[in-house]
């Protein structure tokens, strides 16, 4: 029996459902219980904080917010229907809009969405958007992340990792002003590999269990190049070298992933774009609510920014002021929008949130970091691996872009014929195992 099920769409390209033993049926059947469960186990072990904070209304407010979790759990684990948000907020409308949507796509089950018989791509982006329903109809506590603790413990527990780069990229800038062009392209190509890699410590693939960044990644990366699959690092270097010479500003965008280590890798090679003129103003993106576990929120940017300041070791404390400096000036622009945390593939972007995709055609390059980036690119299809990247962009074209993942989901394209099979011969978790990364570029030649 195949590992899949398939609805078709109208272009025979197809959505990968849930069924049997595929990647996305073990997310659902078994990581996404134990995450909701060390959610639970998370407000239970804050109930005296919120005591203290809020008195009996903070108690009863967290003994809700466990009751509606336990009951969302169950519902996961016994296929329940999928059902429309209740607590008003920005997005509600239009994720019930989206559940009606998938609904008419149905032919079996009665006719209503279920979590073993729906779209991967839905139904765990709609079990995180429940996690925040459940805060959000429990206030006080309303405000609470609770993956924050997760995310900390991931930043201090990559200390070593991080003093390495910031000690790296410190000492690179006294001599920045001084490296010819083949010099500079070869430090633009280490920490464009440096954010890739950074991209393995995902908490939501982990199952919320510790995923932090122990070895130096910078001594590594020799030994890592033959695990990228696709490699448009060139093209990259073209395009920005090239709008350096021909504009006296140049925007780079970054659609962020994961807070923590992942994030210190992304803000290292920002500040490297900044300080080797490769680009005038970068702009981050990041997520309005908390997400997949470990994603960055404002509040994960801030707080990495401050710890980074603070820190005893000179170099990565010179990072956390240059860095605030940066903010300050408006070279680094933090954006958040709701849209990141929508079920929507981004080829509706333009329709769903037309005010997002005209601030992204601003960019001259845009870089999309990790897996969940990934798969809403290219619409989560079980796509040939030989498709080109821009047809499963389908009509995501805001400016040129850049995917920078590591594989963590069974989808993968552009790759050249018979790579894909020879891979799965190889290795059969190769689309999964977070060992191989791309840096897969779509814009004008």
């Amino acid at each position: 029996m195949t590992n899949l099920m398939l609805i078709l769409l109208s272009d025979n390209i197809v959505y990968v459902v849930l069924f049997s033993r595929s990647f996305a049926y073990l997310t659902i059947k078994d990581r996404t219980p134990q995450i909701l469960t060390k959610v639970i186990d998370t407000l239970h072990r804050h109930k005296n904080e919120f005591f203290e904070k809020h008195g009996e209304e903070g108690t009863e407010a967290g003994k809700k917010a466990i009751s509606l979790l336990s009951k969302l759990r169950n519902e996961l684990q016994t296929d329940k229907p999928i059902v429309p948000l209740v607590e008003k907020f920005v997005d509600t409308d239009i994720w019930n809009q989206y559940l009606e949507y998938q609904q008419s796509l149905m032919k079996e089950s009665d006719g209503k969405p279920r979590w073993f018989h729906s779209p991967w791509l839905f139904v765990e982006c709609y079990m995180y958007r429940r996690i925040h329903e459940a805060l959000t109809q429990s206030p006080p506590i309303d405000d609470f992340d609770v993956f924050k603790e997760l995310k900390e413990q991931n930043f201090f527990e990559s200390q070593e990792s991080i003093i390495s780069l910031c000690t790296y990229l410190q000492e690179l800038m006294r001599t920045i002003e001084e490296l010819d062009e083949d010099q500079l392209k070869n430090e633009f190509f280490k920490f464009l590999q440096i954010s890739l890699w950074g991209n393995k410590c995902d908490l939501s693939l982990s199952g919320g269990e510790t995923s932090s960044q122990k070895n130096d990644l910078i001594s590594s990366l020799e030994d890592l190049k033959p695990f990228i699959l696709v490699n448009d690092m060139e093209r990259l270097w073209s395009l920005l070298s090239k709008k350096t010479r021909e504009k006296a500003s140049v925007r780079v965008d970054i659609v962020l992933d994961n807070s923590g280590f992942e994030l210190t890798t992304d803000l290292v090679l920002a500040d490297f774009l900044l300080s080797s003129k490769l680009a005038t103003e970068i702009h981050f993106y990041g997520k309005r609510i908390p997400w997949f576990v470990s994603d960055t929120t404002i509040h994960d940017f801030n707080w990495l920014i401050e710890q980074v300041k603070h820190s005893n070791h000179k170099w990565v404390a010179k990072c956390g002021v240059d860095w605030e400096n940066c903010v300050k000036m408006s070279r680094w622009v933090y954006h958040d929008h709701i849209f990141w945390t929508l079920p929507h593939e981004y080829c509706a972007m333009s329709q769903v949130a037309p005010d997002l995709y005209a601030e992204l055609q601003k960019a001259d390059l845009i870089l999309f970091k990790g897996d969940l980036n990934y798969r809403k690119l290219t619409g989560d299809r079980k796509w040939a691996f030989t498709i080109p990247f821009h047809q499963a962009l389908s009509d995501f074209h805001p400016a040129p872009l850049c995917s920078i993942r590591t594989l963590k989901a069974e989808i993968q394209v552009g790759l050249q014929p018979g790579q894909g099979e020879e891979l799965a011969a190889l290795e059969p978790s190769w689309l999964t195992s977070g060992k191989y990364g791309i840096f897969q570029f779509d814009g004008p030649l």
